[in-house]
């Protein structure tokens, strides 16, 4: 970082010291673990991490739909900018030949890690469900966070110290729905528990922030679901239609986007059809697109008067 001009150096302090306001913004119910994300992502661009390592490594545990690849995906964004969040699902890396889709499987290939390598020098890997990862693969996610380097088929070693490593995983997270009436410190120290029996011992180890997602309560998911709807009412209008809410709109797109095994991962496409639809309607009927948004208890739909 320190070898960028004045003006590079000024642009990436901004987005470092803005982090710590954004993750919040954008991550709703989880503030137990967002400061200690926003420092270690800190200290790895301001040089302050050790050399030949990864400038960061996260395990983000819980429950799907509470966050997790969410935190990822801003925190990637606003370091380094879109396109440099490479994204593989450990679910699909189960058995010994998915070694060769990561570091190419005949002499001449780089696989799927050459060829990110290839693409930039600094970023996020995220490895999802990484439990499921076979042993081999695990291997390699070893190398990666002990050293930052690792060997494709063609022979070349690379280095992997620009970027940060991230691993998610359910595991406890069944429990940590179940436990409803655990204090948060007894839910987190059980999950934590879990992970590191389930996990190979010295990956574990080698992690620098290892965090619990918490279930998120009712009041946080009427706080994505006003996040969402307030995208979609500045996108809509940008198109001319001009909505005003009334105190049913919220509850109900809780009802319709919030699952109880996804989580909030739905909201955002049902805030947009939900919404989207109650203006069709009106546009499909030769009436203005704009209007109170509230609900029709009767047809349980949004609707615009």
């Amino acid at each position: 970082m320190w070898g960028m001009n004045k003006t590079t150096d000024a642009t990436k302090l901004a987005k470092l010291q803005n982090l710590t306001a954004l993750l919040p913004h954008e991550i709703r119910g989880q503030s137990q673990v967002l400061p200690r994300i926003a420092s270690a992502v800190q200290r790895g661009e301001l040089g302050l991490t050790k050399p030949g390592r990864p400038r960061g490594s996260f395990l983000l545990l819980g429950p799907t739909g509470v966050g997790k690849t969410e935190t990822v995906i801003v925190t990637t964004n606003q370091v380094f900018g879109p396109g440099l969040l490479f994204r593989f699902d450990m679910s699909e890396f189960q058995n010994q030949e998915a070694l060769g889709l990561l570091l190419g499987a005949r002499l001449g290939e780089v696989g799927y890690l050459g060829a990110v390598r290839e693409r930039a020098t600094e970023g996020s890997l995220l490895f999802d469900e990484a439990e499921k990862a076979h042993p081999r693969v695990l291997d390699i996610l070893l190398q990666l966070l002990d050293a930052a380097r690792i060997t494709v088929a063609t022979g070349q070693t690379l280095d992997f110290s620009g970027y940060y490593i991230w691993l998610t995983s359910n595991i406890g997270s069944a429990e940590l729905m179940s436990l409803q009436h655990s204090n948060d410190a007894t839910l987190e120290r059980h999950v934590l528990t879990r992970a590191q029996q389930t996990l190979r011992p010295e990956i574990f180890a080698r992690v620098n922030e290892k965090l619990v997602f918490r279930r998120l309560s009712y009041e946080h998911q009427l706080e994505i679901a006003e996040k969402f709807l307030a995208r979609e009412i500045e996108f809509l209008r940008e198109r001319g239609h001009k909505l005003e809410l009334d105190k049913t709109v919220l509850p109900f797109l809780v009802r319709k986007g919030f699952h109880p095994k996804l989580g909030a991962r739905p909201m955002r496409d049902a805030v947009e059809k939900l919404v989207g639809d109650a203006v069709s309607e009106c546009l499909l009927q030769e009436r203005p697109g704009s209007g109170s948004l509230t609900l029709d208890e009767m047809r349980d739909c949004l609707i615009v008067l």
